[in-house]
């Protein structure tokens, strides 16, 4: 059976559908028209004859869009499907998507109510794990929702920013060279009343040679490891012993240090939104499984390959 969106690999999940995400399982490429079937489908797939239907004064989810041997699709089912389209449909125009996704769903349908679609334990699994899955996406966004509000913004921000120590950012310089030996000898020179800047330009192998050897700011991660440890441990002024990184041997130079500054509120906003979401639903799982009876089979004697073991669900 020829797909409205091009022949699909796999199924659209239904959890992502419901939160209003696509799904990219739809791999293969698209027909012409982004609402036909494909042009190698059998005849009899390309569509289904339908009589007309009165044109309903509102549209709501439970508007009957279609009828197939008696069976309702509404538009609350078209929704759905559309929901779970991927990415690059979206902006598809509306007709084409009305057109497509009515015809999949009649399609969907009548295939349903055929004689070759049993209920096997395979179907009844899998809709058990899809409800399962979306009853617990409800209860987290949910949970999400109800947790955001001014005043838990403000004190996340309190906690995070205003009351937390931002770190420190550093200004340095340095001069990399091949081996410990010229490092030190480097280093010599410098406490001798060698200019810094000076050296750099004459010896650093580094690109921030012909500048000096100025780094300019930076904060803790932005260094590898070494010469961030070496900087943390300086004062403003002073000259580290030879650092060995990977890039070489470096002599630094801490020029001088500043407080990080605390973002605006609406620069981190988005941010801490999400934060207190996940800290919510997390909090609230914690509380389901503590006061929760739940039991777990031993598996220690099993052998746990049988999970890649699909054919078992095979009838």
């Amino acid at each position: 059976l020829a797909e409205p969106f091009g022949h699909v690999r796999g199924r659209p999940n239904s959890v992502n559908a419901a939160q209003g995400r696509g799904t990219d399982q739809e791999e293969l490429p698209m027909s012409k028209t982004l609402m036909k079937l494909s042009a190698a489908a059998l005849a009899l797939c390309v569509a289904f004859p339908v009589q007309a239907q009165d044109t309903p004064a509102e549209i709501t989810v439970d508007t009957v869009v279609a009828t197939v041997n008696g069976t309702d699709i509404t538009f609350g089912h078209m929704l759905m499907a559309r929901a779970s389209l991927p990415e690059r449909f979206q902006d598809a125009p509306s007709a084409e998507l009305w057109e497509g996704l009515l015809e999949r769903l009649i399609q969907y349908e009548a295939l349903s109510q055929s004689d070759k679609a049993k209920e096997t334990d395979r179907v009844a699994l899998a809709l058990d794990n899809e409800k399962r899955e979306l009853m617990a996406a409800e209860a987290m966004q949910a949970i999400a929702d109800g947790a955001v509000s001014e005043e838990a913004i403000a004190e996340a921000y309190k906690a995070g920013y205003t009351d937390a120590v931002q770190g420190v950012e550093y200004n340095a310089s340095h001069i990399l060279v091949e081996t410990e030996e010229k490092a030190k000898e480097l280093v010599a020179e410098l406490e001798g009343g060698a200019d810094f800047a000076e050296l750099a330009r004459a010896n650093s192998t580094g690109p921030t040679g012909p500048n000096g050897g100025l780094l300019g700011w930076f904060g803790k991660g932005r260094m590898v490891a070494a010469f961030e440890e070496a900087v943390a441990t300086m004062e403003p002024g002073e000259l580290s012993a030879p650092v060995q990184t990977r890039f070489g041997w470096h002599v630094i130079k801490l020029n001088e240090t500043r407080a990080v500054d605390a973002p605006p509120l609406e620069e981190v906003r988005a941010q801490l939104e999400q934060q207190i979401k996940q800290e919510a639903v997390q909090s609230y799982i914690k509380d389901l499984a503590e006061s929760g009876e739940v039991t777990r089979l031993d598996y220690s004697e099993i052998d746990t390959s049988i999970i890649n073991n699909l054919g078992l669900l095979a009838d």
